[in-house]
């Protein structure tokens, strides 16, 4: 990759079965240069000779590499919100701080089965360029923060503080340090994930413990 500063754009979707097709390859090859080379080595010069396409048909669909590591994240980032969603769904009649820790052992499932979406939502969030996975991270998950408080009657605020966004920040960043140290999410900051969000929410909720498993 070149400069952090590279402005951010998105990924042209074809129309055309043809096009669609060498799009979703031109993907496939991509995850496979980030396994192997990572976010600092990933290039659309790179990519192109992997897949024997010119630069240029790539650039028809992706007009900078950002644009191939955002596609990438934000499908990634709807494979997590199923993931989280399906949990949801499977909590039961548990304690909202139980339900915490159950969707942060979800999410680190998640992230440990999926090498690239980790690296590209806990290691890219860390620079500028990925801005926009950051947005989409916090749209996503704050979503699913705030319906489960709303299910036990807690209503968190939307400004000043925005309660799902911190919720959901302070969660990551244990993740995000697992990553970082370990490559992968350990039980231990699993637990520290958890922890950490339910210490917040409870601001606003006014349980008594903790309650962690």
């Amino acid at each position: 990759m070149n400069s952090p500063h590279t402005v951010i754009s998105e990924a042209r979707a074809p129309q055309q079965l043809r096009g669609k097709a060498r799009f979703e390859k031109i993907l496939a090859e991509a995850e496979l240069l980030l396994l192997a080379k990572g976010i600092s080595g990933f290039s659309i010069p790179e990519l192109a000779e992997r897949l024997g396409y010119t630069r240029t048909s790539i650039y028809h669909f992706f007009p900078t590499p950002y644009a191939v590591l955002n596609e990438l994240s934000r499908r990634y980032l709807i494979k997590l919100e199923g993931h989280v969603e399906g949990a949801v769904q499977q909590l039961g009649r548990l304690s909202w701080p139980q339900m915490v820790y159950r969707i942060t052992e979800t999410v680190a499932e998640f992230h440990n089965s999926n090498p690239v979406g980790r690296m590209l939502i806990l290691g890219a969030m860390a620079s500028d360029e990925s801005s926009k996975a950051l947005e989409l991270t916090i749209e996503h998950l704050g979503r699913q923060v705030e319906m489960l408080m709303a299910s036990v009657n807690v209503v968190l605020p939307a400004s000043n503080p925005n309660a799902r966004a911190l919720t959901v920040e302070l969660g990551t960043a244990c993740l995000r340090l697992s990553y970082h140290f370990h490559g992968v999410i350990t039980p231990e900051y699993q637990r520290e994930s958890a922890r950490t969000m339910i210490s917040y929410l409870n601001n606003f909720a006014g349980s008594d413990s903790l309650l962690l498993p």
